[in-house]
């Protein structure tokens, strides 16, 4: 089962804006090196609403066969339909996805049938729930976490009451996706963490998670170029920090 800190893994481009696979594999095995314990592909931050079906299976199995086996590949596989997210779903567990993360659809009600559905051709393959309102609300309430057939939810609110409430209401592994709340979602039993801004501060991130208030605060230029210019803000980091290409579909 994945746990710990990992990273939600930006995908590089050309400058003509074709997949850098090459350059993201790259990015991947150094993250690792550097004390992550799963890698996202193809998440939000991963641009994945910018990417083909195609280019999503191939990324995740490079970075499934350039990773050792004891880190973790997760693959984003939300998507506004259950049909969607049942294909997306099916094309991950094919390429090696080791778990996938499923962010819940806009508007949806009915997260018991979304869910359940994804499960079934994820064929025991691991599935997270993703509650990001943000992006697609109303995201998952607390009170049905436990009904899903989920190995666990990212919560990428920031929101600390609700952490609080994860923590203490439900059974179900909680991951934290804001890194302004490591140094309180560690200590307190969290299961771990998937972060955009450890594509820059991996070790950082690993130092905050474990309850270190200096990597806390020295996070925060880190936590606000990816709270507020995601995806653009951490490729800036990561070009300063690793000289990697900033280039994105997403503008």
């Amino acid at each position: 089962m994945i746990s710990g800190v990992g990273v939600a893994l930006t995908t590089l481009f050309t400058e003509s804006l074709d997949v850098d696979v090459d350059a993201t594999v790259e990015h991947a095995v150094r993250l690792a090196g550097l004390g992550m314990e799963h890698v996202l592909v193809a998440g939000s931050t991963g641009e994945a609403a910018a990417l083909t079906e195609g280019e999503r299976s191939r990324l995740i199995m490079a970075v499934r066969g350039a990773l050792p086996e004891t880190v973790g590949v997760l693959a984003g596989t939300g998507a506004p339909s259950s049909y969607q997210a049942m294909r997306l779903t099916s094309q991950a567990v094919d390429a090696g996805a080791d778990a996938v993360l499923v962010l819940s659809p806009r508007g949806s009600h009915e997260l018991r049938t979304y869910f359940t559905a994804v499960a079934h051709v994820a064929d025991g393959t691991p599935v997270l729930g993703y509650h990001f309102p943000a992006m697609s609300a109303p995201g998952i309430p607390v009170g049905i976490l436990q009904e899903l057939p989920i190995a666990g939810c990212k919560d990428s609110t920031g929101d600390p009451t609700r952490l609080l409430q994860e923590l203490t209401e439900t059974e179900v592994p909680i991951f934290v996706g804001s890194t302004g709340l490591l140094a309180m979602a560690g200590p307190m039993g969290a299961a771990g963490a998937i972060l955009q801004a450890a594509n820059a501060e991996p070790e950082l991130c690993v130092r905050a998670f474990s309850g270190d208030t200096d990597a806390q605060l020295a996070l925060a230029e880190a936590h606000l170029a990816t709270k507020d210019r995601a995806p653009n803000g951490t490729k800036e980091l990561m070009a300063a920090k690793w000289g990697t290409p900033t280039h994105s579909r997403i503008r």
